[in-house]
């Protein structure tokens, strides 16, 4: 078996193992992003990623573009109802855009302030 296949059949049943978890668990979280937490999981637990899945999801990332390509077709389907509802829909979009800019922002802040000024080699030390 190729890594890429490897790889790739590792990210799928990720994907299903979430599915599975989501849907006894009744969780209101998509069986993919449960996935995602379980994989998340499994590779901290190894402390390394696997050449096959680093790969697969090399690859992946590479035609990640092709992916929207659902979404595009969704979004053209409802147009109409879309175009009814632009008002709510932009202010979602500001308000959220906003919300999540000041929460990098502040993280940034909170974390650039444990960091001491630079060594004598010019590399900067964190506070322990």
């Amino acid at each position: 078996m190729s890594p890429f296949l490897a790889g790739a059949t590792w990210l799928l049943l990720f994907q299903c193992a979430g599915e599975v978890v989501s849907h006894l668990l009744g969780l209101p979280v998509p069986g993919p992003v449960v996935g995602m937490l379980l994989l998340f999981i499994a590779l901290r637990a190894r402390n390394r990623v696997p050449d096959s899945i680093g790969m697969a999801a090399d690859a992946l990332a590479k035609h990640l573009s092709l992916l929207f390509v659902p979404a595009g077709v969704g979004v053209m389907m409802y147009f109409e109802r879309l175009a009814g509802e632009w008002l709510p829909i932009v202010v979602a979009l500001l308000v959220s855009t906003t919300v999540a800019m000041a929460a990098a922002a502040l993280t940034f802040a909170a974390l650039a302030g444990r960091v001491d000024a630079p060594s004598p080699d010019g590399a900067p030390q964190a506070e322990p």
